[in-house]
């Protein structure tokens, strides 16, 4: 099997890459967690120009109609820089939505406005007690006449107070838990009945708590089948998890990096650190955790057009491995720096925090575990 990259493939990886260098520092990251928006809208225009937005949309709706590893490579690229941008929910998860069911009137009208950066879209799934079970679902979607009408809340909905629409999970039959009665529906975040309380999190990104009270869509606001969207929204949501571990790969790699580069420089007892044997075997051990993180995000990122049992088993054994690999690199590199990793003017205590928000969305390495070991285990008896 051949895993290099072609040669588009590397001149998309130089791009992003000399982009973010140039243009999202530690200080000017600071300055976009600022705006409003909790993000930079300079930086997000820089990406619509740059074909980033465009990448995963198909050719017919006016993408370029890259595959995983394209995205994978722009997912490893934004995690280096930490990026605070709404990549992942706008394009990834909601455009995933559109490109998986939305019909050809719903992508016309929704897709050229991702793609020139014009507009976000997030969402809206997690509920008080769901956790990480997508199935948990206790918001209501009542058909009246051709159209619905939307009532409950969802919490920490990733760039939520800054999406234009939202895409919307609610049963429409079924008790709570039920796979079956589950449909998704685009929402306009300023619709009657929509309200909206954003924050901070603890990286620095933004979310969103959003009540919906006889919220009214009509027929042209359904993605997909309205009574079983279960299996589309697993799908999108296993994309989502293969771009976070692709996110904290580079998150992981900048922050050995930045590690190995401390010990070179830090001085203690007439010696830089770095020279010290114990220390050498931890940040070894960092290259071997990094490194396992690495093939098992890019096997994940090969896996996502395989039947939905092996892809769920692909993605529950990435995930499992990035949270262990995450959790380790970003506990080593804090400690290696000392009481100054734990500080906010330290670049490294803020790659630890994005790696921690990381492994807790879309289901930890534990509940990933239990998934896997449902699912009969990483290989086929």
């Amino acid at each position: 099997m051949d895993f290099d990259f072609t040669d588009e493939q590397r001149l998309l990886k130089d791009s992003v890459e000399s982009l973010l260098s140039d243009q999202y520092g530690f200080t000017q990251r600071k300055a976009a967690a600022a705006q409003p928006k909790g993000w930079s809208e300079p930086v997000w225009k820089q990406f619509a120009d740059q074909g980033l937005l465009a990448a995963p949309f198909a050719e017919a709706d006016g993408g370029i109609g890259a595959g995983p590893i394209e995205t994978m490579i722009i997912m490893e690229a934004l995690g280096r820089a930490l990026c605070l941008e709404p990549y992942l929910t706008s394009i990834v998860v909601a455009g995933g939505f559109l490109r998986h069911g939305g019909t050809d009137a719903q992508r016309a009208a929704y897709v050229p406005s991702l793609i020139d950066g014009s507009k976000t879209m997030a969402f809206a799934q997690l509920e008080k007690h769901s956790r990480d079970d997508l199935n948990d679902v206790t918001s209501t979607a009542k058909r009246t006449g051709a159209g619905y009408i939307l009532d409950g809340q969802k919490y920490v909905v990733w760039h939520g107070d800054s999406a234009s629409t939202l895409v919307v999970t609610a049963r429409t039959a079924g008790s709570h838990r039920d796979h079956k009665g589950i449909g998704a529906f685009l929402v306009p975040a300023d619709a009657p009945g929509v309200t909206v309380k954003g924050y901070s999190t603890q990286d620095s990104m933004r979310a969103a708590d959003i009540s919906f009270a006889g919220v009214e869509v009509g027929p042209d606001a359904v993605i997909g089948n309205p009574e079983n969207a279960l299996p589309m929204i697993e799908r999108v949501v296993d994309e989502a998890r293969i771009a976070l571990c692709c996110e904290a790969v580079g998150a992981m790699d900048e922050a050995l990096k930045i590690t190995v580069e401390y010990l070179k420089t830090r001085r203690q007892f007439g010696a830089a650190i770095g020279s010290f044997q114990a220390l050498q075997h931890r940040a070894a051990d960092m290259f071997v955790a990094l490194e396992q993180a690495r093939g098992i995000a890019m096997y994940a990122a090969m896996a996502t057009e395989l039947e939905p049992g092996e892809r769920s088993k692909a993605v529950a054994s990435a995930k499992v491995q990035i949270g262990r690999s995450a959790r380790f690199i970003g506990q080593q590199s804090v400690q290696l720096h000392g009481g100054i990793g734990l500080t906010m003017e330290a670049r490294i205590g803020h790659y630890f925090k994005r790696l921690t928000m990381i492994d807790s969305t879309f289901g930890d390495a534990d509940f990933h575990l239990k998934r896997l070991a449902a699912l009969g285990g990483p290989l086929a008896a």
